[in-house]
């Protein structure tokens, strides 16, 4: 008889998180499971495409849980709150917390609790992170049904949702070991993580070649073109990015562009900071793009100025297609890139730093390739896809 499983996601956006998802579901032993997916927004995936249409061309149902906005007591609470704790940001913190709690993580954990109960659910399991998915952790709880927790970014948890994990949760994947780290040493029990590192298939082709995605964005093919993909947020510090192309800019007598693949709530700033940086002419942004793997492959170097990841897939994609990675030596990409060997791992929010790493790669070709070709190595031998899903299938087998 198969296991019942219904996904939790309370996203609200596209992200390396969501591709490892539908990865795992593309793959999975579809005769053991049977999956149901509970989502909290249907985002998009470019302009033609959403989750809830990815989702169901699995062949697996999906229900949204759509989101109420708080009443306006709650609004009012919280503005009262930092204001009067502004002295102490973790209290400010956990007093919204609260708030949250009573008007939203309650009342969104009795729905999940419904569904689990009516769809008779063996085993909930949650894409997010355990403060994201706290209603989730609670409603296992409240209907006795196993909760399985897949942590993709490592964040800050408050006394709560440690104590909330560590009771109900039956185990928690960690993408990295460093997210693992993190979650133990804020209290969560060490016992019930598994590291299960992201994966990629091997075989993933660009679809369009390097010189159509250069002619198209008007790059030619003697610039070399450094380049990023992600959400633009503020985590991605994508400003660091801005300012070590100006500094390498400054610094060498290659042409250089930059290509940035995403969108987000931080682009207006991004782009203003580009006029102000003088950087028109250099750096490009593409916007989201259903291809990213395709664009990756059009870079010479691919660069990544993140202050917080978990175990980011676009590193992955980009060493597969071979290309050295300039990366921020946090939680994620330094399990990842061997630094000096496939890339070099920079300390976050130094983007002379960056500057400097990169202007070695512009002006060495053949660094460029040797990294490029070792990366490739280092993914296609420690990171495959079958690892992946394989790690995954035995913690569900073990809840």
């Amino acid at each position: 008889m198969k296991k019942k499983i219904l996904i939790l996601d309370t996203g609200k956006e596209w992200g390396g998180g969501t591709n490892s998802l539908l990865e795992l579901l593309k793959r999975i032993d579809k005769t053991k499971y049977h999956f149901t997916a509970l989502f909290y927004n249907n985002y998009k995936k470019g302009a033609d495409s959403d989750i809830k249409s990815e989702i169901e061309k699995l062949g697996i149902d999906f229900l949204l849980l759509e989101q109420k906005k708080q009443p306006a007591i709650a609004k009012i609470l919280k503005e009262l709150f930092r204001t009067l704790f502004f002295f102490s940001r973790q209290l400010k913190k956990y007093m919204v917390f609260i708030i949250d709690y009573q008007f939203r993580i309650k009342n969104n954990a009795k729905k999940i609790a419904h569904t689990l109960k009516d769809l008779k659910i063996d085993l909930l399991y949650m894409n997010n992170q355990p403060s994201s998915n706290l209603e989730g952790i609670i409603a296992s709880k409240i209907t006795g049904i196993p909760a399985l927790q897949h942590s993709r970014i490592e964040t800050r948890l408050n006394p709560f949702e440690v104590k909330a994990a560590n009771l109900w949760l039956k185990k928690m994947i960690c993408v990295s070991e460093g997210v693992k780290n993190t979650f133990v040493r804020q209290g969560i029990d060490a016992k019930k993580c598994v590291v299960v590192h992201n994966g990629i298939d091997p075989e993933t082709k660009p679809s369009m070649p390097p010189h159509e995605i250069r002619k198209k964005w008007g790059i030619s093919k003697d610039d070399i073109l450094i380049g990023t993909a992600g959400s633009l947020i503020k985590r991605k510090r994508l400003n660091d990015l801005i300012e070590a192309i100006s500094i390498a800019a400054n610094k060498t007598g290659h042409t250089i562009k930059c290509i940035i693949i995403g969108e987000g709530p931080e682009r207006e700033n991004l782009v203003d900071l580009v006029k102000r940086e003088n950087l028109h002419n250099k750096v490009i942004f593409t916007g989201f793009q259903l291809d990213a793997v395709s664009y990756i492959n059009a870079m010479d170097i691919f660069v990544l100025t993140s202050e917080k990841e978990g175990l980011p897939r676009v590193i992955l994609e980009s060493m597969l297609m071979g290309k050295p990675v300039v990366a921020s030596n946090v939680t994620g990409p330094a399990e990842i890139v061997v630094d000096g060997e496939t890339g070099f791992l920079v300390p976050v929010r130094h983007p002379e730093v960056f500057a400097g790493c990169v202007l070695k790669l512009i002006e060495d070709h053949e660094l460029r390739e040797q990294m490029g070709e070792k990366a490739r190595r280092r993914v296609i031998e420690n990171f495959s896809i079958e690892k992946y899903v394989a790690g995954v299938e035995n913690v569900f087998e073990g809840v």
